[in-house]
Parts: C-alpha cells; sequence; structure tokens
C-alpha cells in the first residue's frame, strides 16, 4: 500500500509539472525595453526583420513575423443523396511585431498588428 501511494504522488508531482512547465511563456514586456533597446540588439535577439524602413529623419521601422496565419474549413452535404454542399472557409491573419527606434537606434515604440 505504502509503495503504491508513492507511486500515485510520484506521478501526481511529475503531471503537474508537466502542466506547468507547459504552461510557461516567455513574452516580453516591450514597454521596459522604450529607450535602451538598440536597433542591433533587436537584430541579434529576433534576426533580420521581414519589413524595414527608414525615414527621413532617420527613424526605423521594422517587422518581424511573430506568427504565420492560415485557413481551414468545413463543409456540409445537405441529406444523403443531396446534391447540394455549404462550404465555410475561415482565414487567420499573419501576426507580426513592429518596433519603431529613433534617430538614435533605440527603441521608441512597440505593437503588435495583424496583416
Amino acid at each position: 500500500m505504502f509503495v503504491r501511494m508513492n507511486k500515485f504522488w510520484a506521478c501526481l508531482a511529475t503531471v503537474l509539472a508537466a502542466v506547468f512547465l507547459g504552461c510557461a511563456t516567455t513574452r516580453i514586456d516591450w514597454n521596459s525595453r522604450v529607450g535602451s533597446y538598440t536597433f542591433d540588439e533587436a537584430i541579434t535577439e529576433l534576426g533580420v526583420p521581414d519589413r524595414q524602413a527608414t525615414l527621413s529623419d532617420g527613424t526605423v521601422v521594422a517587422e518581424w513575423l511573430t506568427g504565420r496565419g492560415g485557413a481551414y474549413g468545413n463543409s456540409y452535404n445537405w441529406g444523403r443523396y443531396s446534391r447540394f454542399q455549404t462550404v465555410d472557409i475561415y482565414e487567420m491573419p499573419d501576426r507580426y511585431l513592429r518596433l519603431t527606434f529613433g534617430p538614435d537606434k533605440r527603441l521608441v515604440r512597440a505593437g503588435d498588428f495583424s496583416r
């Protein structure tokens, strides 16, 4: 009986640890990086941006793809031998991170958007 209870608690602890570790995310607080995070650090951490533009005042606006969208669909037949069919298609847009760096190449603004 004692061995069974130890196995039970060991299994429970393993499952709980897996659940908590699986739910951990590494979200970046971009507001805390404003003013100190540089464009070079962004390239080192995130890689080369997917899109980048330099404005006339030296401001750099860069975008990184953070999540690929997709599409899925459902089809419905009306009756067993019916010729009528409906199809529902759901599309999800790509998700991007846009970072704006001032002329001194330090982070001024950060935001997420979908396209």
